[in-house]
């Protein structure tokens, strides 16, 4: 009876070895699916027109832009108004709403884009379309020259005083630029530092 027990066993404790020996997987984050909510949503208008937003931006109450309390700003969504199927995308640049109900404020074009300004609220999809678009940035170009030599003397003759002057070509102009900006006014005050040392200069997006 001992030896049939052992023999009855041998399959679970071969199976549990062999278990064991199997090397172990490395641990395999799940992906995140495309962003999904739905919820009701509101809208914001003529009081707040021409107000700065959450993220500096000014608020354009006939254009398409939302406020939502988490997702970054720059996230693009299309929202659908679940009552009569209208969509349209929208750039999230506030934050709110402040109504705990409510999972989305939208701008009042958006809101009459998907035909929810009679009714003030709707129940709405959100989908997500893209993520936040990276954040311009400024330079300022104090010349352009078709010859590499005239931008590179140029380029001497600023490094002293201005230490970040670079040259960019794209094979057929060279541009003789000074620094990177994250904000447009940060560029017009390089632009007017150079006009005072009476310099022709502006401001351009940088690449």
């Amino acid at each position: 009876m001992l030896r049939i027990a052992i023999f009855a066993l041998l399959p679970f404790v071969l199976f549990g070895c062999s278990s064991l020996r199997k090397p172990i997987s490395p641990k395999v984050t799940p992906s995140i699916g495309p962003f999904y909510s739905k919820g009701e949503a509101s809208w914001y208008g003529p009081g707040f027109h021409g107000r700065r937003t959450a993220n500096g931006e000014r608020y354009d109450q006939y254009g398409y832009s939302a406020a939502h309390r988490t997702l970054p700003f720059g996230t693009r969504l299309t929202v659908t108004n679940l009552a009569n199927g209208l969509s349209t995308v929208v750039k999230v640049n506030d934050r709110g709403p402040f109504a705990r109900d409510r999972i989305l404020d939208l701008s009042y074009g958006a809101a009459k884009a998907i035909g929810m300004l009679g009714t003030g609220t709707a129940v709405v999809q959100l989908e997500l379309v893209g993520g936040p678009e990276p954040p311009p940035r400024y330079t300022v170009q104090v010349g352009a020259f078709s010859v590499p030599e005239r931008a590179n003397e140029l380029q001497d003759r600023l490094r002293g005083t201005f230490p970040e002057v670079i040259v960019q070509t794209d094979g057929t102009w060279y541009r003789v630029q000074i620094g990177t900006f994250g904000e447009r006014d940060q560029a017009e005050g390089m632009r007017r530092e150079l006009a005072a040392l009476g310099m022709s200069a502006f401001v351009i997006a940088a690449r």
